[in-house]
């Protein structure tokens, strides 16, 4: 995987500033670092004003694993366009059907996790996220939810960062979410920043020329060709495409005053 940030890079990233181009952040492990509590994660001061900055440059949007209202409240006042959560199913899939699914789900998994110290189980409403950071056992705590989920039925099991993601099979995904938002927004393009297993959904759009997905952190696996080598440069990715945006902008005001000029 490239760096994004090298400067070779940036013939890469220049066309995607220069067009009517939606950006698009995943907020665990991407715009925010990941923590051991995760109702304890947030942006930092910095990342928060540039983010803020390059709303008003581009189109923006979050998509997040979080429940909708839990990322719309961390996100709040940003100026974005757009915030989608539990994976793409908030708001447009967020059905009764669904709920009543995940509700019938969570019962199985807590018989099984309840003498396993160090386990979460977060409810989202639309889907599950069993976090295991705390835990000591980590492959036999895996090891349960997989066998758990096994026996369902229409359920898509994602794994992450020290949690496992269990969602119903045909809810829309992150890659669903972010072709709707691009349609939406009317944008030609998009840039897409994501870190674990359930942005791979968006990489694997594979749309070059249309679809710039960066991946933090290197992983051969991933479908995204280039990486920021870590959560803490998520700022430089920012900055540079502010300073693209803005380049862009002051050129084409200096194009329409020579137009228009006598």
């Amino acid at each position: 995987m490239k760096s994004i940030l090298a400067e070779a890079q940036r013939g890469v990233i220049t066309p995607f500033a220069w067009s009517q181009t939606l950006l698009a952040f995943d907020f665990d492990g991407t715009l925010a670092p990941i923590v051991d509590d995760p109702p304890k994660a947030a942006m930092r001061a910095s990342t928060r004003g540039l983010l803020a900055r390059a709303a008003a440059l581009y189109p923006c949007v979050v998509i997040s694993g979080r429940a909708l209202s839990d990322v719309s409240k961390r996100v709040k006042g940003l100026g974005l366009k757009g915030v989608i959560g539990n994976h793409g199913v908030e708001p447009w899939r967020a059905t009764k059907q669904i709920h009543r699914r995940v509700q019938d789900w969570r019962p199985l998994f807590s018989q099984v996790l309840q003498r396993e110290p160090g386990v979460m189980i977060e409810d989202k409403t639309y889907s599950l996220a069993i976090h295991f950071r705390r835990s000591r056992a980590k492959k036999r705590v895996r090891d349960l939810v997989m066998k758990v989920a096994a026996e369902l039925e229409d359920v898509r099991v994602i794994g992450g960062i020290e949690v496992v993601n269990v969602v119903p099979a045909d809810a829309p995904h992150k890659g669903i979410a972010l072709e709707r938002e691009r349609a939406r927004l009317r944008c030609d393009t998009a840039i897409y920043v994501g870190d674990d297993q359930t942005d791979e959904d968006v990489f694997a759009l594979d749309q070059p020329g249309r679809l710039l997905g960066i991946r933090v952190g290197r992983k051969a696996s991933s479908r995204a060709e280039f990486c920021l080598p870590s959560q803490a440069d998520i700022d430089a990715l920012i900055r540079i495409l502010i300073g693209l945006r803005a380049k862009w902008t002051r050129l084409g005001d200096l194009i329409a005053a020579v137009e228009h000029a006598p």
